[in-house]
């Protein structure tokens, strides 16, 4: 069964997934989302006995009185922990998903999609990611970090684009996997925290699967009804050739949708005639020309990539640390504070 529709270039859907409640409300509340819902009660002959059993379950006037604890919790509390489910990945442990379907998406890209428990979602903060971890018979684990394309709220699946470099290390492991077969992983490994840090320009400079945390911000800022701030952002987004662009279709239709909040400018090494967008790699005038400047207010600048371009851009970055900011971004006087390297 393909799971991948014609707009597999742009975009990755998720379901909408059915909640046993009705949904009442809808808050932002520091940034999480939080619903409120209310189980409709019939009215009929057997109030009462509805009533005493709502009694005997500690249930009274709106509350629930939990007798382990003492601890009274209103019922739209405990709603709301039941209709958001569950995160199937822990920060703590690996924990073993099995592939489901794999979808090509171009000559060296594919989407692998995952199972989840049932019930569970990734359940992904913006913006963060997962690692994954292979076991050879011998040797060390190889680990390296993913970011889901499928939304958090997602039930039932995962999915990754993941990119096959032929001397890579788990990348050639992971295109040679079939259905069934598992993959260990860890998270959410937490990045740029969004919620609490929102910028009104957000600059991006992403090349090849680079694009993957990106995605989970611009669809934070455009498919969310509510956003205080009106975010605009401005993405150059470089690959080697047209055919290696991915997400497209979903990055053309934001951009015709929010013409004045959402720019993004292609650069390919390898253009074709007549092209349009940059051609060649992001140099210091493209950066200049498509990004908010370094005198601009309340902006930030992203980068992720493949090692060389995000060095030459921003400067080398570790796991675990952004390192110091370098490169084409340090020469047109950007501060370190604003930029943050994927």
């Amino acid at each position: 069964m393909r799971f991948i529709t014609p707009a597999i270039n742009g975009a990755i859907r998720t379901a909408a997934y059915n909640n046993t409640y009705r949904m009442a409300q809808k808050q932002t509340l520091g940034g999480l989302r939080q619903y409120s819902s209310q189980a409709e009660v019939k009215k009929s002959g057997g109030s009462k006995v509805l009533l005493a059993a709502l009694v005997g379950a500690g249930v009274v006037g709106g509350l629930v009185y939990n007798k382990s604890d003492t601890k009274v919790v209103p019922i739209v509390e405990q709603v709301e922990k039941q209709s958001a489910p569950a995160s199937a990945f822990n920060p703590s442990v690996f924990v073993s998903l099995k592939l489901l379907e794999v979808q090509p998406v171009s000559h060296n890209t594919s989407v692998f999609r995952f199972a989840l428990p049932d019930g569970h979602a990734s359940g992904l903060p913006v913006a963060s990611c997962v690692v994954a971890k292979h076991t050879p018979a011998e040797g060390k684990p190889i680990i390296r970090p993913y970011t889901p394309v499928s939304e958090e709220e997602t039930v039932g699946h995962v999915d990754f684009i993941i990119k096959k470099y032929d001397n890579g290390t788990l990348t050639p492991i992971i295109h040679s996997m079939k259905p069934g077969d598992t993959l260990d992983f860890k998270g959410p490994i937490p990045k740029f925290n969004w919620e609490q840090d929102q910028k009104s320009h957000v600059g991006m400079i992403a090349g090849g699967t680079g694009i993957t945390p990106m995605l989970q911000v611009i669809r934070r800022v455009f498919h969310e009804k509510s956003n205080d701030k009106k975010t605009k952002i401005s993405l150059i987004f470089a690959n080697q050739t047209e055919e290696d662009i991915l997400l497209k279709d979903e990055l053309d239709k934001i951009a015709k949708e929010h013409p004045d909040r959402f720019k993004v400018v292609y650069a390919l090494d390898k253009a074709p005639e007549n092209w349009s967008g940059v051609t060649g790699y992001v140099t210091k005038e493209v950066v200049q020309a498509h990004l908010p400047g370094p005198k601009e207010e309340d902006f930030v600048i992203f980068v992720c990539g493949p090692p060389p371009m995000v060095k030459s851009l921003a400067g080398a970055r570790t796991m675990k640390s952004q390192g110091e900011l370098e490169g084409v971004l340090k020469e047109l006087g950007y501060a370190q504070e604003n930029v943050f390297k994927f």
